[in-house]
């Protein structure tokens, strides 16, 4: 296999480009020469003849709520993949990573409320650090290669999977606009056609492609956002009884470069330029920022150690074989990693108007996330290299 193979198919390299698209929009967005041509790029509305909702959409809206549909496709291709013939194929399998990914939810989001509960304006961000970023924590964890037993990397694999699934259950529920019933209606039906079209075997992708287009449209047009008949196009595509042949996992196959290589990229080039010059040092200490890094950085792997070991401690699960509550520690550091999903929450939250807010927010995201991408690192290179 070539070098230039190896690096396309590397999920570290997945995660240094992600890095560097973040890096520029930093730069870009701060720059003098550079900060209005970054805006105006997120500001072009490239189709002046399209109207949504009684505005022609830009850069920002193509990226976030259509590129980043065919990502959440992904998402839902690998949770359903998962769910029949992978790491959440049983019940057994299932519920550790399950009760794992509740714990690292609830406990960042409890932090989150420590620091800002108090604050109307700012405790509705609460689910900002409850998210872990699937690319960057598995792209961390290939830089350490085979030190890690690949029993932790499943683990890490279902927990994210079921984090992200958790994600997408919380913006649908707390971040969706108004809802119109008619569009929803529009949507219901469209799914019907999809579970029609799989219980019958159809494994032509561009009808299923065709459908989740329509369903795209109708979740968008109804209030809730539109990302969200990505995950549910993934989970209705076919995989049971068909193999490497299956749609679903055809379509994943021609998915994954595409959203590694240039939709992640995208976004977090579009989403990561906090414009350092409108935050003061008073903004950057505020409670919005260290309450976001404190629910990475501590939240996260405090709820999903601490759950795990109580769940092993009561028998209602056990510890991954050859593996010792330290190591889930390890691994829920790493967790910390919120980026992409996190972002994207965080954009939700504290919507348009909100830009003050969303920059604090994206400060505190970074730091958290690097942070936790550093701790993580640092400290499952020592135990597997010197404890084992």
């Amino acid at each position: 296999m070539s070098l230039a193979i190896k690096i396309f198919r590397s999920e570290a390299a997945g995660g240094v480009v992600l890095i560097v698209a973040a890096g520029l929009a930093l730069i870009l967005a701060n720059m003098g020469w550079s900060a209005e041509g970054y805006q105006q790029f997120l500001q072009f509305t490239p189709l002046t003849g399209v109207s949504i909702d009684g505005h022609s959409p830009n850069t920002l809206f193509w990226i976030n709520d259509a590129l980043m549909a065919l990502f959440f496709l992904l998402v839902g291709l690998e949770v359903k993949q998962e769910l029949v013939s992978g790491a959440l194929a049983t019940r057994q399998q299932a519920v550790f990573p399950l009760l794992a990914a509740i714990g690292g939810m609830i406990a960042p989001a409890a932090i989150f409320l420590l620091f800002n509960g108090g604050l109307a304006e700012i405790r509705q961000g609460w689910a900002i650090p409850t998210a872990t970023d699937i690319a960057f924590a598995l792209g961390i964890l290939a830089l350490l290669g085979n030190r890690v037993p690949p029993v932790l990397k499943v683990f890490l694999m279902a927990l994210a999977v079921i984090d992200d699934l958790g994600a997408i259950i919380i913006i649908a529920l707390f971040y969706s606009g108004q809802v119109s019933w008619f569009a929803l209606g529009g949507a219901a039906i469209v799914m019907a056609v999809l579970a029609l079209m799989n219980r019958v075997g159809l494994r032509y992708r561009s009808l299923y492609l065709l459908a989740g287009v329509a369903l795209w449209y109708a979740v968008l047009s109804s209030g809730v956002h539109a990302t969200i008949a990505g995950v549910i196009l993934g989970l209705m595509m076919p995989v049971k009884g068909q193999g490497k042949h299956s749609a679903a996992l055809k379509l994943a196959h021609s998915l994954h470069p595409w959203v590694r290589w240039l939709i992640l990229p995208l976004f977090a080039f579009a989403n990561a330029g906090v414009v350092m010059n409108n935050l003061s040092m008073q903004d950057v200490i505020s409670s919005l920022p260290l309450g976001i890094i404190a629910g990475l950085l501590l939240g996260k792997p405090l709820g999903i150690t601490l759950i795990c070991w109580i769940s092993s401690r009561l028998g209602m699960t056990r510890l991954p074989e050859n593996t010792g509550i330290k190591d889930i520690a390890a691994i829920g550091i790493l967790c910390g990693i919120g980026f992409t999903m996190s972002i994207f929450i965080a954009s939700l939250a504290f919507g348009q108007d909100g830009t003050r807010l969303i920059n604090e927010a994206k400060l505190g995201i970074l730091c958290g996330s690097v942070l936790s991408a550093v701790a993580g690192y640092v400290l499952l290179r020592w135990r597997f290299t010197y404890q084992r």
